[in-house]
């Protein structure tokens, strides 16, 4: 059987570093699990070029929309948050999964932090869209997102309506007044949030969704003040766990073997060369 992470760029894709360990440590010695260059105008394609021998495929931006009219059925999650990652082929169907919002919500678990009463989310696109999901699953029925412009914050204004959460809209110029909440989200790109790690700090808990470069300058300054930390690197670990079982049928994938898996690759790139 085969499998794949699409997008563009998607050379320093994590995914394939997981998967594998995953199919080692299920004992799928027939299985393979490779990253593909692709874009959305080649998508369509390629998705409709795959054999029988395909059983999923795990989709980076702006791939996860793009994908949508291309499936024969997608999970109410995946609906409602506009986006599916995940993409699993059975019995000649193509169903579209979203496995971000399971990745946050078990990353927020394993760290401890328990469901807010009150968060605050950097950042309006798409990642930001999976955290309301989890914020909701979580039992959370309102939040406040802080984005540059407003004005493109309707996408993901538009999930919080399909997901029936109350959404506030802020400017970054009033962060100040945000952030009396018990979970900060930041779905910013390294580097971004360097600016903001001063105005973070003193919150209770923060998820950086970044995993590399680590800590994050927003991440070091909440540690300081001694607020709780989860980094992306959890989110992506656990959402892949999920693509597994979805794609495999099996129920015991082995978490820490890619806990290592990407752990060891993440390491690999940052050490110096030799």
């Amino acid at each position: 059987m085969r499998a794949a992470v699409l997008g563009s760029p998607i050379v320093h894709s994590l995914s394939p570093h997981l998967h594998r360990a995953a199919y080692e440590g299920l004992g799928l010695y027939g299985w393979r699990y490779e990253a593909i260059e692709c874009d959305e105008a080649g998508l369509p394609g390629l998705v409709g070029g795959l054999g029988p021998e395909w059983a999923g495929l795990s989709l980076t931006m702006p791939l996860k929309r793009a994908v949508l009219p291309l499936l024969d059925t997608v999970s109410d999650l995946a609906v409602a948050v506009g986006g599916a990652n995940t993409v699993v082929f059975s019995d000649g169907a193509r169903h579209g999964e979203n496995t971000d919002v399971h990745g946050i919500v078990r990353a927020l678990a394993e760290a401890g932090v328990a469901p807010p009463r009150a968060a605050t989310i950097l950042g309006g696109g798409a990642t930001a869209a999976s955290a309301l999901a989890a914020l909701h699953e979580l039992g959370l029925r309102e939040a406040t997102l802080v984005v540059r412009d407003p004005d493109r914050a309707g996408e993901t204004a538009a999930v919080a309506e399909r997901l029936g959460t109350a959404l506030t809209v802020q400017t970054f110029d009033k962060l100040d007044t945000v952030l009396d909440v018990d979970l900060v989200v930041s779905t910013l790109p390294a580097g971004a949030a360097d600016r903001l790690a001063d105005l973070v700090a003193g919150v209770p808990a923060l998820f950086d969704v970044v995993y590399a470069p680590w800590p994050t300058r927003l991440a070091a300054a909440v540690t300081e003040r001694g607020g709780t930390v989860i980094g992306g690197f959890p989110m992506l670990l656990h959402q892949a766990v999920r693509q597994v079982e979805l794609m495999t049928g099996r129920t015991d994938v082995p978490v820490e073997a890619m806990r290592a898996a990407g752990k060891a690759e993440i390491v690999r790139r940052v050490a110096p060369e030799s």
